[in-house]
Protein backbone atom coordinates (compact mmCIF):
# COMPACT_ATOMS: atom_id res chain seq x y z
CA UNK A 1 0.00 0.00 0.00
CA UNK A 2 3.00 1.69 0.35
CA UNK A 3 3.91 2.09 -3.10
CA UNK A 4 0.65 1.33 -4.84
CA UNK A 5 -0.21 4.87 -5.21
CA UNK A 6 3.37 5.72 -7.01
CA UNK A 7 2.21 2.80 -9.50
CA UNK A 8 -1.43 3.84 -10.11
CA UNK A 9 0.18 7.12 -11.10
CA UNK A 10 2.70 5.94 -13.75
CA UNK A 11 0.04 4.01 -14.86
CA UNK A 12 -2.24 6.56 -15.58
CA UNK A 13 0.52 8.59 -17.40
CA UNK A 14 0.62 6.12 -20.20
CA UNK A 15 -3.85 5.59 -19.78
CA UNK A 16 -4.24 9.76 -19.86
CA UNK A 17 -1.76 10.25 -22.76
CA UNK A 18 -3.50 8.46 -25.29
CA UNK A 19 -7.07 9.21 -24.37
CA UNK A 20 -6.06 13.11 -23.84
CA UNK A 21 -3.82 13.55 -27.22
CA UNK A 22 -7.01 12.34 -29.56
CA UNK A 23 -9.04 15.28 -28.46
CA UNK A 24 -6.11 17.76 -29.42
CA UNK A 25 -5.57 16.55 -32.85
CA UNK A 26 -7.32 18.83 -34.58
CA UNK A 27 -5.48 22.16 -32.57
CA UNK A 28 -2.13 20.75 -33.05
CA UNK A 29 -2.35 20.33 -36.78
CA UNK A 30 -3.92 23.61 -36.94
CA UNK A 31 -0.61 25.13 -35.43
CA UNK A 32 1.93 22.46 -36.77
CA UNK A 33 0.37 21.51 -40.09
CA UNK A 34 1.04 18.52 -41.99
CA UNK A 35 -2.21 16.80 -42.01
CA UNK A 36 -0.76 14.74 -44.47
CA UNK A 37 1.82 13.00 -41.70
CA UNK A 38 -0.96 13.40 -38.75
CA UNK A 39 -0.94 9.54 -38.75
CA UNK A 40 2.07 9.23 -37.71
CA UNK A 41 2.25 11.11 -34.48
CA UNK A 42 0.17 8.01 -33.15
CA UNK A 43 2.42 5.10 -35.25
CA UNK A 44 5.15 6.79 -33.66
CA UNK A 45 3.98 6.14 -30.27
CA UNK A 46 2.89 2.69 -30.38
CA UNK A 47 5.70 1.57 -32.61
CA UNK A 48 8.16 2.77 -29.40
CA UNK A 49 5.71 1.18 -27.53
CA UNK A 50 5.27 -2.20 -29.10
CA UNK A 51 8.67 -2.75 -29.64
CA UNK A 52 10.10 -1.58 -26.72
CA UNK A 53 7.68 -3.75 -24.29
CA UNK A 54 9.63 -6.87 -24.30
CA UNK A 55 13.10 -5.05 -23.31
CA UNK A 56 12.20 -3.32 -20.94
CA UNK A 57 10.54 -6.98 -19.37
CA UNK A 58 13.36 -8.67 -19.78
CA UNK A 59 16.09 -6.37 -18.58
CA UNK A 60 13.71 -6.10 -15.80
CA UNK A 61 14.25 -9.24 -14.70
CA UNK A 62 17.87 -8.90 -15.31
CA UNK A 63 18.88 -6.25 -13.73
CA UNK A 64 16.29 -5.21 -10.74
CA UNK A 65 12.95 -3.51 -11.48
CA UNK A 66 13.24 -0.26 -9.81
CA UNK A 67 16.04 1.49 -11.25
CA UNK A 68 14.64 0.17 -14.66
CA UNK A 69 11.21 1.22 -14.11
CA UNK A 70 12.02 4.86 -13.23
CA UNK A 71 14.14 5.01 -16.03
CA UNK A 72 11.00 4.53 -18.47
CA UNK A 73 9.47 6.91 -15.80
CA UNK A 74 12.20 9.76 -16.68
CA UNK A 75 12.26 8.70 -20.50
CA UNK A 76 8.41 9.55 -20.83
CA UNK A 77 8.54 12.54 -18.90
CA UNK A 78 10.92 14.19 -21.48
CA UNK A 79 9.78 12.63 -24.46
CA UNK A 80 6.36 14.21 -23.06
CA UNK A 81 8.25 17.61 -22.19
CA UNK A 82 10.20 17.40 -25.94
CA UNK A 83 6.24 17.17 -27.57
CA UNK A 84 4.76 19.99 -25.83
CA UNK A 85 7.80 22.14 -27.08
CA UNK A 86 7.61 21.10 -30.73
CA UNK A 87 7.43 23.95 -33.10
CA UNK A 88 8.20 26.42 -30.62
CA UNK A 89 10.51 29.30 -31.11
CA UNK A 90 12.67 27.17 -28.78
CA UNK A 91 13.17 24.20 -31.05
CA UNK A 92 12.89 26.47 -34.75
CA UNK A 93 9.83 27.19 -34.79
CA UNK A 94 6.33 25.90 -36.01
CA UNK A 95 7.96 25.15 -39.75
CA UNK A 96 9.40 22.09 -38.69
CA UNK A 97 6.89 21.27 -36.01
CA UNK A 98 5.16 18.10 -36.78
CA UNK A 99 8.48 16.44 -37.77
CA UNK A 100 9.66 16.41 -34.49
CA UNK A 101 6.48 15.97 -32.95
CA UNK A 102 6.54 12.51 -34.64
CA UNK A 103 9.96 11.86 -33.08
CA UNK A 104 9.15 13.04 -29.95
CA UNK A 105 6.37 10.67 -30.01
CA UNK A 106 8.67 7.86 -30.49
CA UNK A 107 10.73 8.75 -27.49
CA UNK A 108 7.44 9.17 -25.33
CA UNK A 109 6.57 5.91 -26.57
CA UNK A 110 10.07 4.08 -26.03
CA UNK A 111 9.06 5.52 -22.08
CA UNK A 112 5.60 4.12 -21.94
CA UNK A 113 6.44 0.70 -23.14
CA UNK A 114 8.34 -0.04 -19.94
CA UNK A 115 5.20 1.89 -17.85
CA UNK A 116 2.72 -0.57 -17.56
CA UNK A 117 4.84 -3.97 -17.77
CA UNK A 118 7.04 -3.09 -14.78
CA UNK A 119 4.09 -1.60 -12.99
CA UNK A 120 2.29 -5.27 -12.90
CA UNK A 121 5.33 -6.98 -12.57
CA UNK A 122 6.37 -5.09 -9.12
CA UNK A 123 3.04 -6.05 -8.09
CA UNK A 124 4.15 -9.99 -9.51
CA UNK A 125 7.59 -8.71 -6.86
CA UNK A 126 5.89 -7.34 -4.22
CA UNK A 127 2.74 -9.81 -4.03
CA UNK A 128 2.14 -13.53 -3.70
CA UNK A 129 -0.23 -14.44 -6.23
CA UNK A 130 -3.29 -15.24 -4.02
CA UNK A 131 -3.42 -11.67 -2.97
CA UNK A 132 -2.33 -10.10 -6.72
CA UNK A 133 -5.98 -10.51 -8.09
CA UNK A 134 -7.38 -7.55 -5.53
CA UNK A 135 -4.23 -5.40 -6.21
CA UNK A 136 -4.78 -6.14 -9.95
CA UNK A 137 -8.10 -5.49 -9.75
CA UNK A 138 -7.42 -2.20 -8.24
CA UNK A 139 -5.16 -1.19 -11.25
CA UNK A 140 -7.99 -2.51 -13.67
CA UNK A 141 -10.41 0.37 -11.80
CA UNK A 142 -7.84 2.99 -11.99
CA UNK A 143 -7.29 2.12 -16.02
CA UNK A 144 -11.03 2.26 -16.38
CA UNK A 145 -11.30 5.98 -14.84
CA UNK A 146 -8.48 7.12 -16.63
CA UNK A 147 -10.13 6.00 -19.92
CA UNK A 148 -13.11 7.71 -18.57
CA UNK A 149 -11.52 10.65 -17.61
CA UNK A 150 -9.06 11.51 -20.16
CA UNK A 151 -11.38 12.91 -23.38
CA UNK A 152 -12.69 14.99 -20.79
CA UNK A 153 -9.78 16.34 -19.30
CA UNK A 154 -8.21 16.35 -23.22
CA UNK A 155 -11.90 18.71 -23.98
CA UNK A 156 -11.11 20.94 -20.99
CA UNK A 157 -7.27 21.50 -22.75
CA UNK A 158 -8.34 21.88 -26.10
CA UNK A 159 -11.01 24.08 -25.43
CA UNK A 160 -9.34 26.04 -22.31
CA UNK A 161 -5.81 25.83 -22.78
CA UNK A 162 -3.13 25.71 -25.28
CA UNK A 163 -2.41 22.06 -26.53
CA UNK A 164 0.83 21.44 -25.35
CA UNK A 165 -0.46 21.03 -21.87
CA UNK A 166 -1.95 18.06 -23.91
CA UNK A 167 1.99 16.89 -22.85
CA UNK A 168 3.12 19.07 -19.90
CA UNK A 169 -0.10 17.93 -17.65
CA UNK A 170 2.21 14.46 -17.84
CA UNK A 171 4.74 16.45 -15.76
CA UNK A 172 3.61 17.08 -12.49
CA UNK A 173 1.79 13.24 -12.08
CA UNK A 174 5.49 11.61 -13.08
CA UNK A 175 6.77 13.93 -11.07
CA UNK A 176 4.76 12.46 -7.81
CA UNK A 177 5.20 9.23 -9.34
CA UNK A 178 8.56 9.47 -8.82
CA UNK A 179 8.67 10.48 -5.93
CA UNK A 180 6.81 8.40 -4.01
CA UNK A 181 8.52 5.39 -5.98
CA UNK A 182 11.88 6.59 -5.24
CA UNK A 183 11.00 6.72 -1.43
CA UNK A 184 8.96 4.24 -0.70
CA UNK A 185 10.02 1.32 -3.51
CA UNK A 186 12.39 -1.24 -1.97
CA UNK A 187 13.23 -4.05 -4.61
CA UNK A 188 16.92 -5.95 -4.71
CA UNK A 189 19.12 -4.34 -7.14
CA UNK A 190 21.36 -7.17 -9.23
CA UNK A 191 24.91 -7.23 -10.72
CA UNK A 192 24.33 -10.15 -13.03
CA UNK A 193 26.93 -11.20 -15.33
CA UNK A 194 24.52 -11.59 -18.05
CA UNK A 195 23.84 -9.96 -21.18
CA UNK A 196 20.84 -8.88 -22.62
CA UNK A 197 20.07 -10.36 -25.93
CA UNK A 198 20.88 -7.39 -27.96
CA UNK A 199 20.56 -9.30 -31.98
CA UNK A 200 17.64 -11.15 -30.74
CA UNK A 201 15.51 -7.19 -29.49
CA UNK A 202 17.00 -5.76 -32.53
CA UNK A 203 15.48 -8.46 -34.99
CA UNK A 204 12.12 -8.47 -32.83
CA UNK A 205 11.87 -4.59 -32.89
CA UNK A 206 12.71 -4.92 -37.01
CA UNK A 207 10.13 -7.98 -37.34
CA UNK A 208 7.55 -5.52 -35.03
CA UNK A 209 7.95 -2.28 -37.22
CA UNK A 210 7.13 -4.36 -40.17
CA UNK A 211 4.24 -6.00 -38.89
CA UNK A 212 2.65 -2.50 -37.04
CA UNK A 213 3.41 -0.70 -40.49
CA UNK A 214 1.39 -3.15 -42.37
CA UNK A 215 -1.37 -2.61 -40.23
CA UNK A 216 -0.69 1.03 -40.12
CA UNK A 217 -0.33 1.28 -43.88
CA UNK A 218 -2.76 -1.50 -45.65
CA UNK A 219 -5.58 0.02 -47.44
CA UNK A 220 -4.65 3.49 -46.67
CA UNK A 221 -1.43 4.92 -47.71
CA UNK A 222 -0.61 1.66 -49.78
CA UNK A 223 -2.94 -0.85 -51.66
CA UNK A 224 -2.61 -4.52 -49.87
CA UNK A 225 -0.97 -5.57 -52.68
CA UNK A 226 1.71 -2.69 -53.28
CA UNK A 227 5.52 -3.52 -53.29
CA UNK A 228 5.77 -1.24 -50.31
CA UNK A 229 3.46 -3.42 -47.82
CA UNK A 230 4.43 -6.84 -49.93
CA UNK A 231 7.95 -5.69 -49.09
CA UNK A 232 7.40 -4.73 -45.60
CA UNK A 233 5.70 -8.53 -45.21
CA UNK A 234 8.76 -10.38 -46.51
CA UNK A 235 10.81 -8.56 -44.32
CA UNK A 236 8.12 -9.21 -41.50
CA UNK A 237 8.74 -13.11 -41.89
CA UNK A 238 12.77 -12.84 -42.42
CA UNK A 239 13.33 -11.16 -39.13
CA UNK A 240 11.25 -12.79 -37.15
CA UNK A 241 12.12 -16.23 -38.76
CA UNK A 242 15.77 -15.06 -37.92
CA UNK A 243 14.66 -13.93 -34.28
CA UNK A 244 13.17 -17.56 -33.70
CA UNK A 245 16.53 -19.17 -34.63
CA UNK A 246 18.75 -16.64 -32.34
CA UNK A 247 16.29 -17.28 -29.48
CA UNK A 248 16.72 -20.59 -29.31
CA UNK A 249 20.85 -20.20 -29.27
CA UNK A 250 20.37 -17.22 -26.83
CA UNK A 251 21.79 -17.59 -23.28
CA UNK A 252 19.04 -15.04 -22.26
CA UNK A 253 16.51 -14.70 -24.72
CA UNK A 254 15.10 -11.49 -25.08
CA UNK A 255 11.75 -13.59 -25.04
CA UNK A 256 12.45 -16.81 -24.12
CA UNK A 257 10.62 -19.31 -26.25
CA UNK A 258 10.45 -22.11 -23.56
CA UNK A 259 7.74 -20.19 -22.14
CA UNK A 260 5.49 -21.24 -24.76
CA UNK A 261 6.13 -24.73 -23.25
CA UNK A 262 3.49 -24.27 -20.96
CA UNK A 263 0.60 -25.04 -22.08
CA UNK A 264 -1.89 -22.14 -20.08
CA UNK A 265 1.06 -19.65 -21.26
CA UNK A 266 0.48 -20.43 -24.57
CA UNK A 267 -2.93 -20.37 -24.67
CA UNK A 268 -3.31 -16.81 -22.53
CA UNK A 269 -1.29 -15.35 -25.04
CA UNK A 270 -3.27 -16.44 -27.85
CA UNK A 271 -6.52 -14.94 -25.85
CA UNK A 272 -4.85 -11.77 -25.04
CA UNK A 273 -4.34 -11.18 -28.81
CA UNK A 274 -7.83 -12.12 -29.44
CA UNK A 275 -8.85 -9.93 -26.58
CA UNK A 276 -6.62 -7.12 -28.30
CA UNK A 277 -7.83 -7.80 -31.72
CA UNK A 278 -11.67 -8.09 -30.71
CA UNK A 279 -11.98 -5.49 -28.13
CA UNK A 280 -9.74 -2.55 -29.19
CA UNK A 281 -10.07 -2.85 -32.58
CA UNK A 282 -13.73 -2.66 -32.38
CA UNK A 283 -14.37 -0.26 -29.77
CA UNK A 284 -12.08 2.35 -31.98
CA UNK A 285 -15.74 2.59 -33.94
CA UNK A 286 -17.71 3.36 -30.67
CA UNK A 287 -17.02 6.88 -30.56
CA UNK A 288 -17.27 7.47 -34.28
CA UNK A 289 -20.93 5.63 -34.25
CA UNK A 290 -21.47 8.35 -31.29
CA UNK A 291 -20.47 11.49 -32.64
CA UNK A 292 -21.64 10.98 -36.34
CA UNK A 293 -24.93 9.16 -35.72
CA UNK A 294 -26.12 9.45 -32.54
CA UNK A 295 -25.05 13.46 -32.75
CA UNK A 296 -23.07 13.33 -29.68
CA UNK A 297 -19.61 16.08 -28.42
CA UNK A 298 -16.08 14.61 -28.86
CA UNK A 299 -16.00 15.87 -25.15
CA UNK A 300 -20.03 14.15 -24.29
CA UNK A 301 -19.02 10.70 -26.58
CA UNK A 302 -16.37 9.98 -23.76
CA UNK A 303 -19.06 10.77 -21.18
CA UNK A 304 -20.86 7.79 -23.06
CA UNK A 305 -18.36 5.72 -22.52
CA UNK A 306 -19.52 5.53 -18.85
CA UNK A 307 -21.17 2.54 -18.46
CA UNK A 308 -18.79 0.09 -19.98
CA UNK A 309 -15.75 1.76 -18.09
CA UNK A 310 -17.60 1.77 -14.67
CA UNK A 311 -19.11 -1.90 -15.17
CA UNK A 312 -15.65 -2.76 -16.01
CA UNK A 313 -14.50 -1.43 -12.86
CA UNK A 314 -16.72 -2.94 -10.90
CA UNK A 315 -16.12 -6.21 -12.15
CA UNK A 316 -12.39 -5.99 -11.74
CA UNK A 317 -12.45 -5.17 -8.34
CA UNK A 318 -14.98 -7.90 -7.33
CA UNK A 319 -13.33 -10.27 -9.03
CA UNK A 320 -9.92 -9.72 -7.11
CA UNK A 321 -11.41 -10.21 -4.10
CA UNK A 322 -13.03 -13.17 -5.14
CA UNK A 323 -9.60 -14.72 -6.86
CA UNK A 324 -7.68 -13.59 -3.23
CA UNK A 325 -10.44 -15.51 -0.93
CA UNK A 326 -10.86 -19.10 -3.10
CA UNK A 327 -7.68 -18.70 -5.06
CA UNK A 328 -9.97 -19.64 -8.04
CA UNK A 329 -9.44 -17.92 -11.32
CA UNK A 330 -10.45 -20.39 -14.55
CA UNK A 331 -14.05 -19.45 -14.37
CA UNK A 332 -13.28 -15.94 -14.71
CA UNK A 333 -11.74 -15.92 -18.68
CA UNK A 334 -14.51 -17.89 -19.83
CA UNK A 335 -17.20 -15.66 -18.23
CA UNK A 336 -15.87 -12.55 -19.55
CA UNK A 337 -15.44 -14.45 -22.96
CA UNK A 338 -18.70 -14.96 -23.20
CA UNK A 339 -19.41 -11.33 -21.86
CA UNK A 340 -17.36 -9.72 -24.53
CA UNK A 341 -19.16 -12.02 -27.28
CA UNK A 342 -22.50 -10.96 -26.28
CA UNK A 343 -21.79 -7.62 -25.84
CA UNK A 344 -20.36 -7.38 -29.44
CA UNK A 345 -23.38 -9.23 -30.96
CA UNK A 346 -25.78 -6.51 -28.68
CA UNK A 347 -23.49 -4.27 -30.77
CA UNK A 348 -24.08 -5.65 -34.38
CA UNK A 349 -27.66 -4.72 -33.94
CA UNK A 350 -27.52 -1.10 -33.77
CA UNK A 351 -28.95 0.93 -36.29
CA UNK A 352 -29.22 4.58 -37.72
CA UNK A 353 -32.18 5.01 -35.20
CA UNK A 354 -30.79 2.96 -31.79
CA UNK A 355 -30.83 5.40 -28.88
CA UNK A 356 -28.22 6.45 -26.54
CA UNK A 357 -29.05 4.63 -23.49
CA UNK A 358 -29.83 1.36 -26.03
CA UNK A 359 -26.32 1.66 -26.76
CA UNK A 360 -25.50 2.35 -23.00
CA UNK A 361 -26.82 -0.91 -21.96
CA UNK A 362 -24.96 -2.81 -24.74
CA UNK A 363 -21.69 -1.58 -23.72
CA UNK A 364 -22.36 -1.94 -20.33
CA UNK A 365 -22.39 -5.81 -21.02
CA UNK A 366 -19.38 -5.31 -22.81
CA UNK A 367 -18.13 -4.07 -19.96
CA UNK A 368 -18.62 -6.63 -17.81
CA UNK A 369 -16.95 -9.12 -20.11
CA UNK A 370 -13.80 -6.78 -19.96
CA UNK A 371 -13.98 -6.62 -16.45
CA UNK A 372 -13.74 -10.54 -15.53
CA UNK A 373 -10.98 -10.71 -18.38
CA UNK A 374 -8.30 -7.46 -18.46
CA UNK A 375 -6.19 -8.93 -15.17
CA UNK A 376 -7.01 -12.38 -14.82
CA UNK A 377 -5.17 -13.00 -18.43
CA UNK A 378 -1.92 -11.18 -16.52
CA UNK A 379 -2.61 -12.91 -13.72
CA UNK A 380 -2.45 -16.44 -15.48
CA UNK A 381 0.33 -15.41 -17.52
CA UNK A 382 2.41 -14.48 -14.29
CA UNK A 383 1.71 -17.75 -12.47
CA UNK A 384 2.21 -19.77 -15.46
CA UNK A 385 6.36 -18.76 -15.23
CA UNK A 386 9.01 -18.64 -12.81
CA UNK A 387 9.65 -16.01 -10.93
CA UNK A 388 12.90 -14.72 -12.43
CA UNK A 389 10.61 -14.48 -15.87
CA UNK A 390 7.79 -12.80 -14.26
CA UNK A 391 8.72 -9.48 -16.03
CA UNK A 392 9.08 -10.93 -19.52
CA UNK A 393 6.02 -13.06 -19.00
CA UNK A 394 3.85 -9.49 -18.10
CA UNK A 395 5.68 -8.16 -21.45
CA UNK A 396 4.92 -10.61 -23.29
CA UNK A 397 1.13 -10.94 -22.14
CA UNK A 398 1.13 -6.89 -22.62
CA UNK A 399 2.38 -7.33 -26.58
CA UNK A 400 0.33 -10.08 -27.72
CA UNK A 401 -2.68 -7.85 -26.58
CA UNK A 402 -1.06 -4.58 -28.40
CA UNK A 403 -0.65 -6.70 -31.61
CA UNK A 404 -3.71 -8.09 -31.65
CA UNK A 405 -4.81 -4.26 -31.26
CA UNK A 406 -2.66 -3.27 -33.88
CA UNK A 407 -4.11 -5.91 -36.32
CA UNK A 408 -8.02 -5.11 -35.24
CA UNK A 409 -7.84 -1.75 -36.08
CA UNK A 410 -6.22 -2.17 -39.36
CA UNK A 411 -8.61 -5.03 -40.15
CA UNK A 412 -11.93 -3.35 -39.38
CA UNK A 413 -10.89 -0.40 -40.83
CA UNK A 414 -10.73 -1.82 -44.13
CA UNK A 415 -13.98 -3.72 -43.17
CA UNK A 416 -16.04 -0.71 -42.26
CA UNK A 417 -14.61 1.37 -45.46
CA UNK A 418 -15.77 -1.74 -47.78
CA UNK A 419 -19.12 -1.75 -46.40
CA UNK A 420 -19.23 2.14 -45.74
CA UNK A 421 -18.34 2.45 -49.60
CA UNK A 422 -20.95 -0.12 -50.39
CA UNK A 423 -23.87 0.88 -48.34
CA UNK A 424 -23.24 4.93 -49.28
CA UNK A 425 -23.85 3.92 -52.89
CA UNK A 426 -26.79 2.02 -51.97
CA UNK A 427 -28.54 4.63 -50.01
CA UNK A 428 -27.77 7.67 -52.31
CA UNK A 429 -26.38 6.56 -55.54
CA UNK A 430 -24.19 8.58 -57.62
CA UNK A 431 -24.10 11.59 -55.02
CA UNK A 432 -23.47 8.79 -52.37
CA UNK A 433 -19.60 7.68 -54.27
CA UNK A 434 -19.06 11.19 -53.64
CA UNK A 435 -19.48 10.98 -50.13
CA UNK A 436 -18.08 8.34 -50.09
CA UNK A 437 -14.55 9.74 -50.55
CA UNK A 438 -14.75 12.06 -47.52
CA UNK A 439 -17.80 11.24 -45.93
CA UNK A 440 -16.33 9.77 -42.76
CA UNK A 441 -14.82 13.31 -42.16
CA UNK A 442 -18.44 14.83 -42.12
CA UNK A 443 -18.23 16.72 -38.47
CA UNK A 444 -22.10 17.31 -37.02
CA UNK A 445 -22.30 20.69 -38.74
CA UNK A 446 -21.93 19.66 -41.81
CA UNK A 447 -24.03 16.62 -41.63
CA UNK A 448 -26.77 19.12 -40.21
CA UNK A 449 -26.11 21.18 -43.71
CA UNK A 450 -27.21 18.50 -46.10
CA UNK A 451 -30.87 17.90 -47.51
CA UNK A 452 -32.60 15.83 -44.64
CA UNK A 453 -32.62 12.67 -47.61
CA UNK A 454 -29.38 12.82 -48.04
CA UNK A 455 -28.35 12.78 -44.22
CA UNK A 456 -30.49 9.76 -43.37
CA UNK A 457 -29.01 7.81 -46.01
CA UNK A 458 -25.28 8.68 -44.58
CA UNK A 459 -26.41 7.96 -41.32
CA UNK A 460 -28.08 4.51 -42.10
CA UNK A 461 -24.92 3.66 -44.03
CA UNK A 462 -22.48 4.47 -41.11
CA UNK A 463 -25.08 2.91 -39.04
CA UNK A 464 -24.80 -0.42 -41.56
CA UNK A 465 -20.89 -0.06 -41.69
CA UNK A 466 -19.90 0.34 -37.63
CA UNK A 467 -22.62 -2.70 -36.97
CA UNK A 468 -20.58 -5.15 -39.64
CA UNK A 469 -17.51 -4.19 -37.32
CA UNK A 470 -19.22 -5.71 -34.23
CA UNK A 471 -20.42 -8.94 -36.22
CA UNK A 472 -16.88 -9.35 -37.70
CA UNK A 473 -15.65 -8.86 -34.03
CA UNK A 474 -17.85 -11.59 -32.85
CA UNK A 475 -16.11 -14.45 -34.84
CA UNK A 476 -13.23 -13.64 -32.71
CA UNK A 477 -14.59 -12.68 -29.17
CA UNK A 478 -16.23 -16.43 -29.24
CA UNK A 479 -12.47 -18.00 -29.48
CA UNK A 480 -12.00 -16.85 -26.23
CA UNK A 481 -13.95 -18.55 -24.12
CA UNK A 482 -13.31 -21.95 -25.88
CA UNK A 483 -9.48 -21.02 -25.08
CA UNK A 484 -10.17 -20.54 -21.97
CA UNK A 485 -11.95 -24.01 -20.84
CA UNK A 486 -8.75 -25.21 -21.57
CA UNK A 487 -6.87 -23.78 -19.29
CA UNK A 488 -5.71 -25.72 -16.55
CA UNK A 489 -6.31 -23.67 -12.98
CA UNK A 490 -2.79 -24.06 -11.36
CA UNK A 491 -3.20 -23.23 -7.14
CA UNK A 492 -1.70 -19.78 -6.62
CA UNK A 493 0.37 -19.44 -3.90
CA UNK A 494 -0.24 -17.27 -0.44
CA UNK A 495 -3.49 -18.82 1.09
CA UNK A 496 -4.83 -21.23 3.36
CA UNK A 497 -5.72 -23.84 0.37
CA UNK A 498 -2.68 -23.35 -1.47
CA UNK A 499 -0.52 -23.73 1.55
CA UNK A 500 -2.16 -26.53 2.46
CA UNK A 501 -2.02 -28.54 -0.63
CA UNK A 502 2.16 -28.00 -0.29
CA UNK A 503 1.71 -25.38 -2.92
CA UNK A 504 4.66 -23.13 -3.80
CA UNK A 505 4.68 -20.13 -6.63
CA UNK A 506 7.08 -21.38 -9.66
CA UNK A 507 10.37 -20.32 -9.31
CA UNK A 508 10.31 -18.38 -6.07
CA UNK A 509 13.33 -20.59 -4.78
CA UNK A 510 15.11 -20.44 -7.66
CA UNK A 511 15.23 -16.52 -7.72
CA UNK A 512 16.37 -16.82 -4.06
CA UNK A 513 19.51 -19.10 -5.35
CA UNK A 514 19.66 -17.28 -8.31
CA UNK A 515 23.83 -15.67 -8.10
CA UNK A 516 24.22 -12.37 -7.43
CA UNK A 517 25.53 -10.00 -5.29
CA UNK A 518 23.90 -8.88 -1.88
CA UNK A 519 21.09 -6.69 -2.16
CA UNK A 520 20.99 -3.09 -2.25
CA UNK A 521 18.14 -1.55 -1.03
Amino acid sequence: MMVLPGLLLAMLLAMLDNMIIGTAMPRIVGELGGLAHLSWVVTAYVLGTTVSTPIWGKIGDLYGRKTIFLTSILIFLVGSALCGMAGSDLLGGPHNGMGQLIAFRALQGLGAGGLMVNAFAIIGDLVPPRERGRYQGVMAAVMSLAMIAGPLVGGFITDHLNWRWAFYVNLPIGAVALLLLAARLHLPTYRTEHRIDWPGAGLLAVGITALVLITTWGGNEYAWRSAQILGLAALGVVSLGIFLAVERRAPEPILPLNLFANRNFSLISAIGFLLGFAMFGAINFLPLYQQTVQGASATNSGLLLLPMMASAMVVSLFVGRVITRTGRYKIFPVIGGVGMALGMWLLSLQDAHTSRLQTGLFIAVLGLGMGFLMQTTLLIAQNSVEQKDLGVSSSTATFFRSIGGSFGVSMFGAVFNHRFGTEIVHHLGAAGAKLSQGGARLDPAALKALPAPVRLGFLEAMATSVSTVFTWAIAFAVAVPVLAVLIKEVPLRGGPAAAGAGGQEPGTAERIEEPTAPAVR
